[in-house]
């Protein structure tokens, strides 16, 4: 039986992981923005990179690369299937 935790994006996935979107924050346009561009829950979303700097982040998503600010990112939490081997 595998384990299901929650994440917020940004802090605890890592460049090549993947996982699923749990939740999609916001309000009003950045949310509708947000569902328009396929952040929704039940996608599949991997890191890709981190601008030099840290901000912003690339994910590949539905097969396209989609690049976020931290600050958007933010309001994005995912699901992450862990092994049931592996310590929660």
């Amino acid at each position: 039986m595998q384990r299901i935790r929650q994440y917020d994006i940004k802090k605890e996935l890592e460049i090549g992981k993947s996982a699923v979107i749990k939740t999609v924050g916001g309000e009003g346009a950045l949310r509708q923005h947000f569902l328009d561009m396929g952040v929704i829950p039940g996608a599949e979303v991997t890191v890709i990179k981190f601008a030099p700097m840290g901000d912003p982040m690339e994910l590949q998503i539905h097969g396209y690369e989609l690049t976020l600010r931290l600050a958007d990112a933010d309001q994005i939490t995912i699901e992450q299937i862990s092994s049931p081997y592996q310590k929660a």
